[in-house]
C-alpha cells in the first residue's frame, strides 16, 4: 500500500470516527424532534401511505418549510423516509409513534422526550459531583411526588408506562409457568396491563394490582376492559408499608430501577413480612452483565436515567442476589440475559426455602 493510499485510508477512517462522535453528541437533538412529532400526532396523519409536507403542515397547523427540514432529520434519524421530494412515510420504526399501533410508543416519546426530563438530564453534572438526583435538585421534589401534584403529567406517565409493559406483558404471561390457581400480586403494577395479559388465559387464577393511588388510577379501567373484574382488584398502598398478605405469587416488575439499594432493601424486607412462607416471589428486571459492553445500551440508559431522576439503579445479576439474601430471600433461578431485555428472578423466603 502506498503512503498516499494508507493515508487516504487513515483520513477516512478518522472522518469516520468523528461523524460518529458528533452524530452520538446530537442524539438529543433527534429525541426531541421525535418527541415534537409525537405531539403534533404526525405518525397518525401520516398513516400506512405516504402524505406530502403540505399536507401535513396544514393538518398540523405549522410553518411548512420549518416542518419539511424537522421531518428530514427524522429520515436521517430512521423514523420517516422520503420517497420522493416533499412525501413522506414512516419506517417500521417510525410506526410505533401512530397511536393505533399495537407497538405504539407514542405516549413513551411524549413523556420522556418532554422538557421534564430533558432539564433533569441537564443537572447530570450534579448527580456526579453530588450523587443527588438532578430532578429533585431542578423541581425541588421527587419524580413521584411531582407527579403526584400533576394530574395530567401523571396520567402521561401511567400511558407511556403501559406502552412499554405491553410487550414485556406478553413476554412474561408466556414465558414463565404461572400457576393456573392461586392468586397473583402484580407489585407497582400500575394500570393492570401486565396482570391482565397473565390473568387473560388463565381463568381459574385471581389477581391483585398494587401500585400508590395515582400508579393505579387507571387500573380498573384496564381490567374492566380486560372482563377481569369478578377475580382481579385494584388496591391503592405504599409498598414501604405493607403489601397483601394473601399471595401465591408476588411480582414486581421495573420497580427496583427506580430506587436505591436502602429503599429496594425496605421494599424486599416489606414483602418478607406479609407474604406468606409458601408463597414465589418473581421479579422482573433489567440484569445488567457484570462487565459493561455494547450489546443493549438500552440498559445503560436506563440505569442513568435513573440516578438522574428517582435516585435509582439497574444491577448486575450479583447485585440482586445479594440484596435478596440480605432480605430474607433465596434465589432459585434468573432468566437468561440474552433472552430479552428483562430478565425473570424467581427467590422465595429463606425459610422455605
Amino acid at each position: 500500500m502506498s503512503s498516499t493510499t494508507a493515508h487516504s485510508a487513515l483520513s477516512t477512517r478518522t472522518l469516520n470516527l468523528r461523524a460518529a462522535l458528533i452524530e452520538r453528541i446530537g442524539g438529543y437533538m433527534i429525541a426531541h424532534s421525535i418527541g415534537v412529532a409525537a405531539e403534533l400526532g404526525l405518525a397518525d396523519l401520516i398513516g400506512t401511505g405516504s402524505r406530502h409536507c403540505g399536507e401535513l403542515a396544514a393538518e398540523t397547523q405549522t410553518h411548512e418549510p420549518s416542518l419539511r427540514r424537522l421531518l428530514r432529520l427524522l429520515v436521517a434519524g430512521g423514523i420517516v423516509a422520503e420517497p420522493e421530494p416533499g412525501r413522506f412515510a414512516l419506517t417500521d420504526i417510525g410506526s410505533q409513534l401512530r397511536a393505533d399501533s399495537p407497538d405504539s410508543l407514542k405516549n413513551f416519546a411524549r413523556m420522556f422526550c418532554d422538557p421534564l426530563f430533558f432539564t433533569s438530564w441537564q443537572g447530570l453534572h450534579h448527580t456526579i459531583s453530588s450523587g443527588e438526583r438532578a430532578f429533585d435538585h431542578t423541581y425541588g421534589t421527587g419524580v413521584y411526588d411531582y407527579l403526584g401534584r400533576h394530574p395530567e403529567t401523571s396520567m402521561l406517565f401511567n400511558e407511556a408506562m403501559s406502552e412499554e409493559s405491553r410487550h414485556a406483558a406478553e413476554h412474561i404471561a408466556s414465558g414463565y409457568d404461572f400457576p393456573e390457581t392461586g392468586t397473583v400480586v402484580d407489585l407497582g403494577g400500575g394500570d393492570g396491563t401486565l396482570l391482565t395479559a397473565i390473568l387473560r388465559d388463565r381463568p381459574g387464577l385471581r389477581g391483585i394490582v398494587f401500585d400508590s393511588a395515582s400508579g393505579v388510577a387507571e387500573a380498573p379501567a384496564t381490567l374492566s376492559k380486560a372482563g377481569l373484574t369478578d377475580r382481579c382488584e385494584a388496591q391503592a398502598g405504599d409498598f414501604f408499608r405493607s403489601v397483601p398478605g394473601d399471595g401465591d405469587i408476588y411480582l414486581i416488575k421495573s420497580v427496583f430501577q427506580d430506587w436505591g439499594d436502602e429503599e429496594s432493601r425496605a421494599i424486599l424486607r416489606t414483602c418478607r413480612a406479609h407474604m406468606p412462607g409458601s408463597a414465589t416471589l418473581l421479579i422482573v428486571a433489567t440484569v445488567l452483565p457484570e462487565t459493561a459492553d455494547t450489546s443493549a445500551p438500552v440498559m445503560f440508559l436506563t440505569d442513568v436515567n435513573m440516578m438522574v431522576t428517582t435516585g435509582g439503579r439497574e444491577r448486575t445479576e450479583s447485585e440482586f442476589r445479594a440484596m435478596l439474601e440480605e432480605t430474607g430471600f433465596t434465589v432459585r433461578s434468573v432468566g437468561d440475559r440474552d433472552a430479552g431485555p428483562l430478565s425473570i428472578i424467581q427467590a422465595v423466603p429463606t425459610a422455605a426455602a
